[in-house]
């Protein structure tokens, strides 16, 4: 938490990096939940999915939480909000997709923002198998503080238990 600290108190922030977004919907006849992982630009960092029923919801998160990082290299992040068809709700072909996108083999986070999309997730984890990969968790945390904590955890190199552990603290965190 104290690299977050140090970025928010820096003079100069510099702009938000790029989010990889779940990806736009399928063609025709192919499957979403097919699709191949992206490329692999760094190893090792747990991957961070931001699941929402809204994707500006989640886009405005991940770019804040980008931002809040300062310098640090930002963590393999991706959203997964709304419907394919650019509606509210959740699916589970965008979180899959996405969090084969973010994931280095170390794990990867997926934070909800409420109700159904904990259920959707719940239920792509307790399917056999599972189409998320391998080392894929569920965090408990609210959406803005554990994107933030979660983001700068994986950022500096944290395993996933160091993840879920920020993620704890920030759903612990009392604001008065």
């Amino acid at each position: 938490m104290e690299a977050l600290r140090s970025a928010v108190d820096a003079e100069e922030v510099p702009p938000a990096p790029e989010v990889p977004l779940a990806p736009e919907e399928p063609a025709v006849g192919e499957s979403p939940a097919a699709a191949q992982p992206a490329a692999k630009t760094r190893t090792g960092r747990v991957g961070v999915v931001l699941v929402s029923h809204s994707r500006a919801v989640a886009e405005s998160v991940a770019a804040l939480s980008g931002a809040l990082l300062g310098s640090v290299d930002p963590a393999p992040l991706a959203v997964a909000g709304g419907t394919p068809d650019g509606g509210i709700g959740t699916s589970a072909e965008l979180i899959t997709a996405a969090a084969r996108t973010v994931d280095e083999g170390v794990g990867v986070a997926l934070l909800c923002d409420m109700g159904s999309a904990v259920l959707t997730v719940k239920s792509l984890l307790g399917e056999e198998p599972s189409p998320l990969p391998e080392g894929t968790r569920i965090v408990d945390a609210p959406f803005l503080e554990g994107a933030v904590a979660i983001t700068l955890t994986s950022a500096v190199g944290g395993d996933i238990e160091a993840v879920l552990a920020a993620a704890e603290d920030a759903r612990g965190y009392r604001k008065r």
